[in-house]
């Protein structure tokens, strides 16, 4: 069929033309952004799961819709090679200018990006990474302090305080929050704490892999009080088939019973691979119906692109040792596996072999779902390392 109207958009983060299977999460955090901008009780909000399953989409749509709302809306994505507060000031000064319209609300704007200059010039030493203009001035004993958390801690108050003016919330949007480090996830959690004992309109909706939960736990002990954590796995069969057959039916064609069995099948439910697959059992189908065949080229197809791209970016980022030890973890299948059994297959000590254990859980690209486990956090990745390395 014509490649110009396929519908499906495999990609990091890109839309998909049918997002099933999310509504009530979605719900949920719209209730929850609205009574925090009434100044109600509600918890932050953060995703969590594997990688290519929508966390990314799913914080792009309540994002858009907060903003269609009127939500104040700060969108980050953690990078593993640059600090919190050198991502979040330039975002935090925008947002403030962006609020600055009112002639009431000078003297509140002003006080916020007066905060917000005095944060960043307090920690360029210690974060030599923060490089933007500062161009406001300081007032002294506000975010002056050098001290991340307490820093940190005033200038999300004195943000959230112009906005309550505005009558409107902020809301920090935070993919990737796993590649935060530690100390800088604990302020920020101090920060996002002490906004909500007072009763001030911010509130964050993160997204991250599994071993997020861990890492804000060690952080700070009340996070799981704090913010209310929730899953994002695979589609269900039913909404796998929606997301799968809507888009194609939307311009006329339909597919195969057992096309839509066989890709659910291959894909597992997993939404970015429901997209991979779709597009290519489109390409592959002929007439207005998209038969098991499209469906068995389509796995070929599928494999040899994600083989080329999507595995691949993941696969040259790992050293020899890296390889080695996920290579054995695909030996022993999807997994979760027991860390000994893995150094058992390589033959070696359990100790010898933690620190590459250790290194592949801060890359992203594997964690820990229980104490001595290890997991892949890219679905389908033991098969592509069995492709690509020989036992």
């Amino acid at each position: 069929m014509d490649p110009r109207r396929n519908p499906y958009s495999p990609g990091a983060g890109s839309p998909p033309p049918e997002l099933a299977g999310r509504d009530e999460i979605i719900e949920r955090a719209a209730i929850a952004l609205d009574r925090i901008r009434s100044g109600r009780a509600a918890r932050s909000f953060v995703f969590y799961g594997l990688r290519g399953v929508g966390k990314t989409v799913l914080l792009n749509r309540i994002r858009e819709e907060a903003m269609n709302r009127g939500f104040a809306t700060i969108h980050i994505e953690a990078p593993e090679n640059r600090s919190l507060p050198s991502v979040l000031a330039p975002n935090l000064r925008a947002l403030l200018l962006r609020l600055s319209k009112s002639e009431k609300l000078k003297a509140f704007i002003s006080r916020g990006l007066n905060a917000v200059s005095a944060f960043a010039s307090a920690l360029k030493v210690q974060y030599q990474d923060i490089d933007f203009r500062f161009d406001f001035p300081t007032e002294p004993g506000l975010a002056d302090s050098g001290d991340l958390e307490l820093d940190l801690k005033d200038v999300l108050e004195t943000a959230a305080t112009a906005a309550k003016q505005a009558e409107t919330a902020i809301v920090l949007f935070v993919d990737e929050l796993q590649y935060i480090p530690e100390e800088q996830l604990a302020a920020l959690i101090t920060a996002l704490h002490s906004a909500s004992q007072k009763q001030l309109p911010i509130t964050m909706v993160a997204a991250g892999l599994p071993q997020l939960l861990g890492k804000m736990g060690r952080a700070k002990s009340y996070a799981e009080r704090l913010f209310e954590f929730i899953p994002v796995d695979k589609l269900d069969d039913h909404a796998a088939r929606i997301a799968l057959s809507n888009p194609a039916k939307r311009e006329g064609v339909i597919f195969n019973t057992h096309a839509v069995a066989d890709i659910i099948n291959e894909t597992s439910g997993y939404p970015y691979f429901i997209q991979e697959w779709g597009k290519h059992a489109w390409n592959s189908a002929v007439g207005n119906t998209i038969e098991l065949d499209d469906a068995k080229n389509a796995t070929v197809d599928a494999l040899a692109d994600l083989d080329a791209s999507f595995f691949r970016v993941r696969f040259d980022r790992l050293t020899p040792s890296e390889k080695q030890y996920m290579r054995a973890m695909a030996a022993l299948g999807a997994g979760p596996h027991r860390s000994g059994d893995i150094a058992q297959r390589m033959k070696k000590k359990v100790t010898a072999v933690a620190p590459v254990r250790n290194s592949l859980i801060a890359k992203g690209m594997a964690y820990s779902p229980a104490h001595g486990d290890i997991a892949f956090t890219v679905p389908l990745f033991d098969g592509f390392l069995k492709r690509t390395i020989p036992e």
